[in-house]
């Protein structure tokens, strides 16, 4: 039997495992978890050099039609307190962003039926006028094909929607019996198929998720072959059936980061707003595992703290600029360097 160092060496020859080796891979010893990291961090320069894009993220509205028994917006929460950001607003975030050097804009909101096709593409129209030399991500949620592909029709270039577990048992245990993991994956196959650059992803440590569905997970990302891949910790928010369960932990977010850089080796893998909450260094030590894209927030401070999918989200106080320029410095810190074109997926 291979020794898990030799399971790693494997990853980052073949790029993929079986089932039961990636299971070994992700309960590994901290030494392996080490050697991982390095041959990943090998692997995210190789592809990637030192650049660390940037994405300026743009939270609109935290009103949600869904009820995902894990998220803080979910529409039962009656002690959430609601917002929705207009055209101008949004329009003033991207003047921001654009003048601190974002060419990438994302917009995420909760699945919120104020926002019809109408009302998203005038937002997507206005923004790609404006700054057609951006890409615009989108993070909305389940939408009808057409939807997609009229949103896609009108300029947006990329769809963040994470699968977030490729067990349907496991799916119904984090969402109310309307959700079903089919059509999310639906949704996922729709976006690749209209040509968007897809992101797809998972909570790392879910309430109830074990290392065969993280295996799972990782051969699903595998087989999809997106271009983008957003993971983070699990943490919990206090006001949802999941108050009392376990957050996910530093350790296995970075071991998981490393295994997918090495599978993936040309995808897009945010250190994310999650690590970096459970953290202080958090997006530092996803970047050194082989994450090579940062998402800090433009959105209004007024209403960061009213986006909290969890407890205690990082960055819900400075401005814009403020948290670009501490961004930088801790980028640096680490030998990598912030980069402002779109920064497109070489996966494509």
């Amino acid at each position: 039997m291979f020794s898990t160092t030799e399971l790693a060496d494997k990853l980052y020859r073949n790029k993929t495992l079986g089932k039961e080796e990636l299971v070994r891979l992700i309960n590994c010893d901290e030494e392996t978890g080490e050697y991982l990291r390095s041959l990943a961090e090998k692997t995210r320069i190789e592809n990637y050099g030192h650049d660390i894009y940037i994405r300026g993220l743009i939270e609109f509205s935290n009103y949600c039609c869904r009820d995902c028994l894990y998220c803080g917006i979910r529409r039962s929460n009656r002690l959430c307190e609601r917002y929705r950001l207009s055209l101008d607003d949004i329009i003033e975030c991207c003047d921001e962003g654009y003048r601190l050097g974002f060419r990438t804009f994302v917009l995420q909101g909760g699945e919120d039926p104020y926002f019809t096709d109408e009302r998203m593409g005038e937002i997507i129209s206005k923004i790609k006028s404006r700054y057609p030399d951006c890409a615009l991500t989108l993070s909305l949620g389940e939408k009808s094909r057409e939807s997609y592909q009229r949103f896609f029709d009108l300029g947006a270039d990329r769809y963040l929607l994470r699968h977030e577990t490729a067990d349907a048992e496991h799916y119904k245990k984090l969402h109310p019996q309307e959700q079903t993991l089919e059509n999310r994956m639906r949704c996922l196959r729709y976006l690749k198929e209209i040509g968007y650059q897809v992101g797809c992803g998972i909570m790392v440590g879910s309430p109830f998720q074990t290392a065969e569905n993280i295996a799972d997970d990782l051969l699903f990302m595998k087989s999809f072959n997106p271009q983008m891949i957003g993971i983070g910790p699990f943490i919990h928010h206090n006001q949802t059936p999941f108050a009392d369960k376990p957050d996910g932990t530093l350790e296995l977010t970075l071991r998981l980061l490393s295994i997918i850089r090495l599978m993936l080796p040309k995808v897009l893998l945010p250190a994310t707003t999650a690590l970096a909450t459970i953290h202080p260094r958090g997006r530092e030590l996803g970047i050194l595992a082989g994450a090579n894209v940062v998402m800090p927030n433009l959105s209004p401070v007024s209403v960061r703290k009213k986006y909290q999918l969890y407890d205690n989200k990082v960055c819900t106080g400075e401005e814009s600029a403020q948290c670009r320029t501490c961004l930088e410095h801790r980028i640096n810190s680490i030998g990598c360097r912030i980069v402002t074109d779109r920064g497109d997926s070489k996966n494509i």
